[in-house]
């Protein structure tokens, strides 16, 4: 295939690179600098709607992975309006220059989150469940309107929406000191679900996506195994050999992160990958321990 991503210097980006061009794809990279000569990159620019549809004409997939890191950083107004115009912008950008194509992308996989689901404690969460409430829950169903809102018929639209990605470079890496300190533990009660899924499967469901033309629209990314945040504290300070017993109170937590610990590790969501298990998606990480121990295997 032939494939544009966008954001492949980030998290994900920089895992699923290689292994498309492993596997033997043509892979084109978006980038915001001047492009290399030769290099298989093109130079774009989100922030002012230009990308040149030629880039896109006749190619078999688009990924579109941009987005300011969402846990970078205490929210505030002009934080979350960055949040929000790093993925809007890049993903009307592209959608736009789509619908110029004289031969659109066959499909294109935009990245989503959870997130979409907002709070919604023990309930059970598929891709049919309606958008919650929040800011990331609004900025979520706005990026994938933003992504399934071009003209053009002839482009399947596949919708992401991660979990936490355990992975040594993100949330799992700044985890690692306090646990081996011994001072790691679940967050407020511990009882909120968190959504979680290993790298490999997020490599290997991006994959699948490209190649199953039936894998279309809302898709969660997200393992089998159903975690709360106890668990996730249980299984960590196991991995690592250490205590995972000292818990952060909620009220400490929102007094260091404000309203982002409310959203990103106070709030509950129990999702389900229904999407991918009806398609037939194989997980090769379907356990957390699995995946941790994955991650931490690949930067040793």
């Amino acid at each position: 295939m032939r494939i544009i991503i966008s954001g492949a210097g980030g998290l994900i980006g920089s895992a699923l690179l290689p292994s498309l061009e492993a596997a033997g794809h043509e892979v084109v990279r978006l980038v915001r600098r001047p492009a290399g000569g030769g290099t298989g990159e093109f130079q774009w620019n989100p922030d002012a709607g230009q990308l040149d549809p030629k880039v896109l004409d006749g190619a078999d997939a688009v990924i579109n992975l941009n987005g300011r890191n969402i846990s970078e950083g205490r929210w505030n107004d002009t934080v979350k309006d960055a949040l929000s115009s790093s993925r809007l912008n890049a993903t009307t950008t592209i959608t736009t220059s789509i619908d110029r194509c004289e031969s659109p992308p066959k499909v294109l996989v935009n990245a989503s989150a959870v997130g979409f689901y907002g709070d919604r404690g023990d309930e059970i969460l598929d891709e049919s469940s309606p958008v919650g409430d929040g800011f990331l829950a609004d900025l979520s169903r706005d990026w994938e309107a933003a992504a399934t809102g071009m003209e053009s018929t002839h482009t399947r639209v596949a919708l992401l929406r991660l979990g936490m990605v355990v992975a040594r470079e993100g949330a799992l890496g700044r985890m690692l000191t306090p646990f081996k300190m011994g001072v790691g533990g679940p967050i407020g009660s511990g009882r909120q679900f968190w959504p979680w899924i290993g790298i490999d499967d997020v490599v290997g469901l991006v994959k699948f996506t490209l190649e199953n033309e039936d894998v279309v629209g809302p898709i969660n990314a997200v393992s089998p195994q159903e975690i709360r945040c106890t668990d996730f504290a249980r299984t960590l300070g196991g991995v690592l050999n250490r205590p995972a017993v000292l818990p952060m109170p909620a009220f400490a937590a929102r007094l260091a992160l404000g309203e982002m610990a409310e959203a990103l590790l106070l709030a509950s969501a129990r999702v389900r990958p229904r999407v991918l298990e009806e398609a037939g998606y194989s997980f090769q990480t379907p356990t957390l321990d699995g995946a941790i121990r994955a991650a931490l295997v690949k930067t040793s």
